[in-house]
């Protein structure tokens, strides 16, 4: 993994909440920085990997490991800032 400057821990949390906390932080980050996200949701692996998708952040890492999901997500560039 690369070096996530944040972590959000979303463990215990049920969709939509997990991606609603993930959209605040990552527009409190700078672009190219990352978030380690832990969930226990599984419908986090799909709305994670549309979010990134949807508005061009980078998704480094989806895995599974003992039923807890972990991701890494590099933020993309701002719109307003292309």
């Amino acid at each position: 993994m690369t070096r996530a400057v944040k972590l959000l821990d979303a463990r215990g949390l049920f969709c939509p909440e997990p991606v609603m906390l993930l959209h605040k932080e990552i527009d409190q980050m700078r672009e190219g920085d990352a978030i380690r996200i832990l969930a226990t949701d599984p419908s986090t692996v799909r709305d994670f990997t549309r979010f990134c998708a949807f508005l061009g952040h980078q998704l480094l890492v989806q895995e599974e490991v003992d039923g807890e999901f972990q991701f890494e997500i590099c933020k993309g560039a701002d719109e307003e800032e292309e």
